[in-house]
């Protein structure tokens, strides 16, 4: 069955998915040496380190691709690495449709049900988020899966609309 994400507004963390999708740093820099922001800081903050711990392990990811860890304390069943940016801290439009392409890999080889993906690139990448939305759906269009995908664009909850 091809892949048609669901968008949503909200929270990576607080999806109700069996694994969600970190865009990490390929591993050229040590996690600790890092100060993690974006969905990596709050997954360090609420789901602790043990899951940087687990991917510095897997040694430089290659540009496009994915390791899977255990989520630390966070409720999920693993987090998908992605490694969505460059060496100069840019996402392009290759990298973002590799991170989306092994992401889903590896949840269909794991057999997971259910995934949550941040908007890659847009954050630390510097690709804007319409852009980036667009080739990640693009690349969705391309697959198969029986996994529920939900896409999630980050809006604080002090942002919501009243």
């Amino acid at each position: 069955m091809t892949v048609t994400p669901q968008i949503v507004d909200g929270d990576l963390l607080d999806q109700r998915v069996d694994v969600i999708v970190n865009a990490w740093n390929r591993n050229m820099i040590p996690w600790w040496l890092l100060w993690p922001q974006g969905v990596s800081g709050a997954i360090k903050k609420r789901g602790g380190i043990q899951p940087f711990v687990e991917v510095a392990k897997f040694g430089p990811i290659p540009l496009g691709e994915a390791v899977l860890t255990s989520a630390g304390r966070l409720p999920h069943k693993g987090i998908v690495h992605v490694a969505g940016i460059d060496m100069l801290w840019r996402a392009s439009k290759r990298s973002i449709q590799g991170s989306v392409a092994s992401a889903m890999r590896i949840v269909n080889h794991e057999r997971f049900e259910s995934v949550a993906f941040p908007i890659i690139g847009a954050g630390s990448g510097g690709f804007g988020e319409h852009a980036a939305i667009d080739h990640m759906l693009e690349t969705f269009e391309t697959l198969q899966s029986s996994a529920a995908v939900v896409l999630v664009r980050f809006r604080p909850r002090s942002a919501a609309v009243t």
